[in-house]
Order: structure tokens, then sequence, then C-alpha cells
């Protein structure tokens, strides 16, 4: 097995608006997978697809679907906007998010992208 087929890991925590907020990232082969809550547990997973690569790379769009969990307006708006920083590029995987939030401001959206950022394993 070559060492580029095993899975890279971080994970770490933040204090988000004043709750304690664990995330995991995880890049497979074939896909990445993304853990964020305030919960302790996996809460609501969504499989988020990047749609075909526009050339404008700003206009990228998302398919999503939450697979477990509540399936509400909120979740796939949280997903598609994380993704934007996750599935960047003409070759970005899939994405398996995991997310149990107890906000869902756009101050909380902000502070969880530039948490994914800041544990980037793809």
């Amino acid at each position: 097995m070559a060492g580029e087929d095993l899975p890279v890991s971080k994970q770490g925590a933040a204090t988000i608006d004043g709750i304690h907020t664990d995330v995991v990232c995880t890049a497979f082969k074939d896909r990445i997978f993304v853990a964020i809550t305030q919960y302790e547990k996996l809460g609501t997973i969504v499989h988020v697809i990047p749609d075909s690569t526009p050339a404008d790379t700003r206009q990228q769009s998302f398919t999503t679907k939450v697979l477990l969990g509540k399936d509400e307006p909120i979740t796939h708006v949280m997903a598609k906007n994380l993704a934007t920083k996750i599935c960047e590029g003409p070759d970005s995987k899939p994405l398996l998010l995991a997310i149990a939030l107890k906000e869902h401001s756009p101050s909380v959206l902000k502070s969880l992208q530039e948490l994914v950022v800041q544990f980037r394993v793809w």
C-alpha cells in the first residue's frame, strides 16, 4: 500500500461565540470528511458534491444531500458555504460533512470557515 493512499487527519477545537467547537478534517483518497460539532456528536451528515467547475471559480456551485439527520434549508446553506473553503479548485473531491451546531448565524459560519482552513488536510 502506497503512503498516499492512507488518510491524513487533523483535529482541533476553538471557542466560537462562546461555545466550544470541535473539528476533525480527514482527507481520504476519494473524498474529504469534515466533522464540526458543538454537541460532541456527529449531528447531521451531508454529502456535498462540487458541480462541474465553471470558468469563473468565484461562481463555484455545489449539490448537497442530507444522508442522516434533519434536512433543513439552513443545513444546506451551511454545507455549501463551508464547501467553498474545502472544495476549491478543479480537482476538488466530494465532501462528507458532519455538522452539529447550536447557532447558525453568519458570524458562526465565518468562524467555521476560518477553522476548517486552519485544520486543512486537502
